[in-house]
């Protein structure tokens, strides 16, 4: 029975008493780049901004249908550059506020509400305010700015279906509220007084998951109103082309379609918005009336507030500085950003196929497995088990209606989630799951990209392309890392068969869950290309990001680490323990300094980049080489740079990926890591704060204490757990699921000791 009594709960008590952690979340962490050189490699390309966490600072809820969120960058007129972002931090001016129609990772929401006083113009030309950064503020479910060009405050909140936004206008006979549609254009309506709406266009239906259909409802009528659109045709004339402004029209259809709606104000005087989509008009209004049928800005706020309260407490911590406290609740926060809540149980919602159908349970948009897969769907299987539960439900009924499991960007890990919630005791109808999981892995005609090269040849060659560029060429297989990615995928389909009783498929992916070593060259050391004939690719630089040229989004170096399934195997292939570590301390030491740019490698250690997915596990891989004291030290290291480190100290390492590299800083603030999210094991690192507790979704206290603990003081000098000595740099999750107390005893110099025998390594595939 765990050991976790009336101390723990003791401590829990008093940190609720201080400063809230909702209070103490920042959603404006992510929204910025890093600045130093040393830490952003060579990007950005000349002539882009350099990657930022491209999160929101908006108004939402936890996994939010809904987002209100600020919009000051015009993405339609912009060069492309990552996914497209409608916010980033140092743009100093803003272009309006969006709620809903779409979510705002890769600017998909629409419509665009703009408050302007004076003279206005046609998006998308919008009309830009200035704004002034210490009156920009952001809370859970809470946005605020002061535009100084209109001296107006724009405020924004939220529910799950619907956003409320709120104008504080100066006094004036031309204030006015500017609504378009984007790019892709639609239909926009003026009914009375007190009413816009519209339907967007758009390619896909994911795109629009909670309803191409808009109703905005206004608390002040206009006193007067128009139509414009962006003229059809090609007629630029000088600029973008011309416009179609009509006043006092009712009804316009094209690109940009909108309405303006003219207001005189008193000073100090709110006009309020508030937004619904569904699938019809009806749906709209529907939730509007359900969720948000008043003008209480406050109390919704309030709600807001108390929604992510419930959620940010479940972890309390004490100890560390102010500003680690603040990213920690910030980092948590940002963490929630994906799934996205398409339905609740009973509402509608349009399914794979664009078809509407009333949800039976309450179902999710797609997870982003690439990305979120890898560490942050284990934290919601710690703190949400049942929405993961919902979660896995909503993929199986996906997979359902397309023939196939999601896949995301690259590789093929929807089974990490599969197995990784098996494991930690999150029923399910794992048989149900695993003939699609199966079907991904074994059907050439599936999300597998080149399936039947690599099961034919257990590799797949790439192709070199003239001059052998480094980035920018998108245009390869990325087979060296598409082969490990499978292998990987592999491992934990291998398992997951056995577990179910399927013999002949676990021998099956067991033996191709070995096929990351086609790809490892021992001459060199480093996982390589090969072409069709089996010939290693040359030349090879190891240190160039390839971005898709033998590698995905990075350099040979960081590749050479993705086989978390078999960390043993790889120091196996490395020539032993003393070789492994040899490597790793050169890929953390070595200066990067490549010819091409990978636009989102930022954030970076030596070889090491923080700011992209395929090593951000590779600090802690020293804990199966037996030094995890160098894991304590980088990790610590990491916490430290990498976030918040700029002036506005918002700053992240790349793109945060909804959710992914927040929930690395969660994880290793809180001492702990999934190397693998398939596996049961987490890796120790070096733990932040004095003291953590979390509670897990089944009720139980994780609570983990860092004795002795200070900057300095960040090398582990001893362990226990639930009372009993632990020399092991890992635990599983068996030994912590019906709460526990980790207690580490922490010192300013290594114990090269403790956790170093390869009796204490973590499991591996492979034996020594």
């Amino acid at each position: 029975m765990a050991l976790i009594g009336t101390a723990a709960l003791a401590a829990w008590a008093p940190a609720a008493r201080a400063q809230a952690p909702v209070d103490r979340a920042n959603p404006l962490v992510g929204t910025a780049p890093l600045d130093r050189s040393e830490w952003i490699g060579n990007a950005p390309p000349a002539g882009e901004p350099l990657y930022s966490g491209m999160t929101s600072p908006g108004a939402r809820l936890p996994h939010s249908s809904v987002e209100a969120a600020p919009v000051n960058v015009n993405v339609e007129l912009s060069y492309p550059w990552g996914v497209p972002t409608p916010y980033y931090y140092t743009n100093p001016t803003m272009i309006g506020f969006t709620g809903g129609g779409g979510p705002t990772y890769g600017a998909r929401a629409q419509p665009i509400l703009m408050p302007v006083v004076g003279d206005w113009t046609v998006p998308p030309v919008y009309t830009e305010a200035w704004y002034d950064k210490a009156q920009e503020t952001a809370a859970p479910g809470y946005y605020s700015v002061f535009l100084n060009s209109f001296r107006t405050r724009a405020e924004l909140t939220a529910t799950q279906w619907t956003s409320l936004m709120r104008f504080t206008f100066p006094e004036t006979r031309r204030a006015h509220l500017i609504l378009n549609l984007s790019g892709r254009g639609g239909a926009v309506e003026v009914v009375g007084d007190h009413v816009v709406r519209g339907i967007a266009a758009g390619p896909r239906e994911e795109d629009v998951r909670d309803g191409r259909y808009f109703v905005a409802e206004f608390s002040k009528p206009f006193a007067a109103h128009g139509t414009f659109r962006k003229a059809p045709g090609d007629n630029r004339g000088y600029g973008i082309g011309d416009k179609d402004v009509q006043p006092g029209a009712e009804r316009i259809e094209g690109k940009f379609a909108g309405a303006y709606l003219d207001f005189a104000t008193r000073k100090g005087e709110a006009v309020l918005v508030k937004i619904a989509h569904g699938t019809s008009y009806a749906e709209a209004e529907q939730r509007l009336r359900a969720e948000n049928s008043g003008w209480d800005f406050d109390g919704v706020r309030s709600k807001a507030r108390a929604a992510w309260a419930g959620l940010l407490d479940r972890v309390q911590v004490s100890g560390g500085t102010p500003k680690q406290q603040m990213l920690f609740y910030s980092t948590l926060f940002q963490s929630f950003a994906s799934p996205r809540l398409v339905a609740r149980k009973g509402e509608r919602f349009s399914d794979a196929k664009g078809q509407v159908q009333t949800a039976s349970y309450d179902r999710y948009g797609p997870v982003p497995f690439w990305d979120t897969g890898r560490n942050q769907i284990v934290l919601l299987e710690l703190m949400e088990p049942e929405v993961v539960g919902d979660i896995m439900r909503s993929e199986l009924d996906m997979a359902r209606e397309r023939g196939f499991m999601n896949t995301s960007f690259h590789g093929d890990n929807a089974v990490f989630l599969y197995l990784g919630a098996m494991k930690r005791g999150i029923p399910f109808d794992y048989a149900a799951a695993y003939e699609y999981l199966r079907r991904n892995a074994t059907d050439p005609r599936g999300p597998r990209d080149y399936l039947a090269e690599y099961d034919r040849q257990g590799w797949i060659a790439d192709e070199v392309p003239p001059g052998n560029p480094s980035p920018p060429y998108a245009g390869g297989k990325a087979g060296a890392a598409t082969t490990l990615e499978y292998a990987w995928d592999d491992a934990a389909m291998a398992e997951l068969a056995a577990r179910l009783g399927h013999k002949a498929d676990a021998a099956r992916f067991a033996r191709r869950a070995m096929n990351y070593r086609n790809v490892f060259d021992p001459a060199i050391g480093f996982v390589r290309g090969r072409t069709a004939d089996g010939k290693w690719i040359t030349p090879f630089d190891p240190a160039e990001p390839y971005y898709n040229f033998m590698m995905k989004e990075a350099s040979g170096w960081s590749t050479l680490w993705l086989a978390p399934q078999d960390v043993q195997g790889m120091i196996n292939e490395l020539g032993g323990r003393a070789a492994f570590n040899a490597k790793l301390d050169a890929f953390f030491a070595m200066p990067y300094a490549p010819k091409g740019i990978c636009r989102d490698c930022t954030g970076v250690i030596g070889q090491f980049v923080q700011g992209n997915q395929p090593d951000q596990h590779a600090p802690y891989l020293y804990a199966w080489s037996g030094q995890p004291w160098k894991t304590q030290a980088l990790v610590r290291q990491v916490l430290d740079q990498l976030y918040g480190s700029d002036a506005s100290g918002y700053g992240y390492p790349g793109m945060d990926d909804q959710g992914a590299t927040s929930s690395w800083y969660v994880l290793s603030a809180l001492g702990f890591y999934p190397v693998d999210p398939s596996s049961d094991v987490y890796v120790l690192g070096s733990p932040i704060f004095d003291r953590a507790t979390l509670r897990m979704g089944n009720g139980k206290l994780l609570e983990i204490v860092a004795r002795n603990n200070s900057a300095a003081n960040r090398y582990i000098q001893s362990a226990t757990l639930n009372g009993r000595p632990w020399t092991r740099p890992w635990f599983r999750h068996a030994d912590v699921a019906n709460g526990a107390r980790l207690v580490l005893t922490m010192g300013p110099k290594p114990n090269t000791a403790w956790g170093s025998s390869p009796a204490d390594a973590p499991p591996s595939l492979s034996r020594p």
